[in-house]
């Protein structure tokens, strides 16, 4: 049977991320002009990376549930406008600590915006599809790697570091409008106490799960990180391969995002997200394996860290899946933006602990490292027969289904 069409405002969706995610990495390529603009060190120009990063990881499970009553269509296009006045602020900057200011407003309102992507990416899928629309959403983020960052620094080397700015905003201006004529109308839930809108923090599938996607994002980014390094011990250096290297991991991560969505809907979100997290475990385990087996092809390093990739970014959608399955309807925006958190805080602890074993056993040993998170993550990951205590795999149909037809 042929499936579906992509309804046009889940493409938008794709969009909104691919801004929203651009915005969080592009500074970094064009780091020494902001310096030499703003008169300060190239160190101080990159804690407007390590500042955005921190907010959102801050701001998501806060912004959640200010906004969980509120309709997602609401809060998409309020906090994709205010993205864009925050972006232009960042153009237009004076001076640093105006920059960082506006860096803080961008990373507040990115993190609005995803939580609520996610949940209406996951709210407006048709029965049997939240899988695969959560994916389309997902590649947004995994696009903004080897297509967003790479163009918004070629138009800062081009016209200058403030041109990079003035185009993610003029993309959210772009996504606000669309989501505005386009976006499914998804209510927001009913006015609760603080207690029950705080509900996750308490619902021990929900952490379980969260501390999963902390412990797959602190591996496999840690192995992202000094994918250079690690390239270069093993075939050699030198800036065509590691670009082509680089380009690899964008393409297999997009398509694992989403072929991802698509088993998750095909196993259910559970069973998936352990076939992803084992995948993931052994290609690392293969990468650790190719250092110290000497061979040196650059057809089986490709192949490898092309594995990787896929595994990599296939996580985000069975394993957001699992946390609505757990969260249930009402406070799904929370738990999202619980697991958003987490996934930056892995990103953060990635690199300090990636740092820490380079600096004493070496970069050969950080796809071990890594491997080691991974299974870890793999064994803390609820089976598909125990998924959530008691009610098992009921909460799978049911969450997804009220998902489906909104609160």
């Amino acid at each position: 049977m042929k499936r579906a069409a992509l309804p046009g405002w889940l493409c938008i969706l794709f969009l909104t991320l691919l801004a929203t995610a651009t915005d969080e990495f592009v500074i970094a390529g064009v780091l020494p002009a902001v310096a030499d603009d703003l008169e300060v060190s190239v160190a101080a120009a990159g804690q407007l990376v390590t500042v955005f990063a921190v907010v959102y990881a801050v701001g998501a499970p806060t912004l959640s549930v200010v906004c969980e009553r509120f309709a997602k269509r609401t809060v998409l296009v309020v906090g994709l406008l205010l993205f864009v006045l925050a972006n232009a602020a960042a153009a237009l900057a004076p001076g640093y600590w105006f920059l960082m200011g506006a860096r803080v407003a961008a990373a507040l309102c990115a993190a609005a915006v995803a939580s609520a992507a996610f949940a209406t990416a996951a709210a407006g899928a048709p029965d049997g599809a939240q899988g695969r629309y959560l994916g389309v959403v997902t590649a947004g983020m995994t696009a903004a790697l080897f297509s967003g960052v790479p163009l918004g620094s070629w138009l800062g080397g081009a016209f200058g570091w403030r041109a990079t700015f003035w185009t993610i905003a003029a993309v959210g201006a772009v996504a606000a409008g669309g989501l505005l004529a386009t976006a499914p109308p998804v209510p927001g839930g009913a006015v609760a106490p603080l207690r029950e809108r705080l509900a996750p923090l308490r619902n021990r599938a929900v952490l379980r799960l969260v501390a999963v996607t902390f412990l797959a994002a602190s591996g496999g980014l840690m192995f992202y990180t000094y994918l250079g390094p690690y390239t270069s011990e093993v075939a050699g250096g030198s800036y065509g391969l590691l670009s082509f290297v680089l380009f690899l991991v964008g393409a297999a991560g997009l398509t694992g995002a989403l072929l991802s969505g698509r088993a998750s809907d095909a196993w259910g979100p559970q069973r998936s997200l352990r076939r992803v997290l084992a995948g993931h475990a052994i290609a690392l385990a293969l990468a650790a394996g190719l250092v110290s087996s000497g061979l040196g092809d650059r057809c089986v390093l490709a192949a490898v860290i092309a594995c990787w990739a896929f595994f990599a970014w296939a996580l985000t959608p069975p394993v957001q899946g699992s946390i609505l399955a757990a969260a249930g309807p009402s406070a799904g925006m929370t738990a999202l933006s619980l697991n958003i958190s987490a996934l930056y805080l892995g990103t953060g602890v990635a690199a300090a602990l990636g740092g820490a074993v380079v600096g004493t056993l070496g970069v050969t040993c950080v796809p071990l490292a890594a491997a080691t998170l991974m299974a870890l993550a793999f064994l803390l990951a609820p089976s598909s027969r125990h998924a959530h205590g008691v009610l098992g795999k009921q909460l799978d149909s049911r969450a997804a289904s009220a998902w489906s037809h909104g609160p």
